[in-house]
């Protein structure tokens, strides 16, 4: 539970001049401030379930920083991951409270598998407001497990890759493994053979 000195679930992850948000509980902007981190940083946010102390701080947190930046429609977008459903929170969240974003996010959705979730439990949520105007929200994609793989690939760069994989909770929960790819030491040959 969230304390006085003690927020909900939140973890950063430095990387190359960016932050990368790992789950966005409540007090989350609160505890950045606190730290030398700048939240202007973040570039990626991977939120492992639908929960609320693991979700309630990021229409806030969005909107903070929205109030920090200058609009810049040619700004790479913060890319948000996370389970089925996530679209449809923030951009209901964000409607709601007639708040609009001044730098452009997508939301890619983790689209749970049958013995993540029951069919008696499983909601598609993602066309809960299509009706309503849902193509205004923000882009991204929906992400389905391929059959026979093990994990979701979501980014791949030159030296990391990105996956999530399931994980077994009371709602759909996804779990990240950010891997670094080998790298090839580096050997002064020179002083080596120098040294015998």
């Amino acid at each position: 539970l969230p304390g006085p000195s003690r927020g909900a679930s939140a973890l950063v992850l430095r990387r190359e001049g960016q932050c990368w948000l790992l789950d966005c509980g409540e007090g989350t902007q609160t505890q950045l401030m606190r730290s030398h981190l700048r939240a202007a940083r973040i570039t990626k946010i991977f939120i492992t379930h639908l929960h609320g102390d693991h979700m309630f701080g990021l229409p806030g947190l969005l909107c903070t920083l929205s109030l920090q930046s200058d609009p810049d429609a040619s700004k790479a977008p913060v890319d948000i991951y996370g389970p089925l459903g996530l679209r449809s929170f923030l951009w209901r969240s964000l409607e709601l409270s007639h708040s609009q974003l001044l730098f452009p996010i997508a939301v890619h959705e983790l689209v749970p598998t049958p013995d993540q979730c029951s069919p008696e439990e499983f909601r598609d949520f993602s066309g809960l407001d299509r009706a309503e105007g849902l193509g205004r929200g923000p882009p991204g994609r929906v992400l389905r497990l391929d059959p026979g793989e093990e994990s979701f690939l979501l980014l791949e760069e030159e030296q990391l890759e990105v996956r999530a994989f399931r994980l077994f909770h009371r709602v759909p929960s996804f779990g990240f493994v950010l891997e670094e790819k080998p790298r090839p030491g580096r050997l002064d040959v020179h002083k080596l053979r120098e040294l015998g």
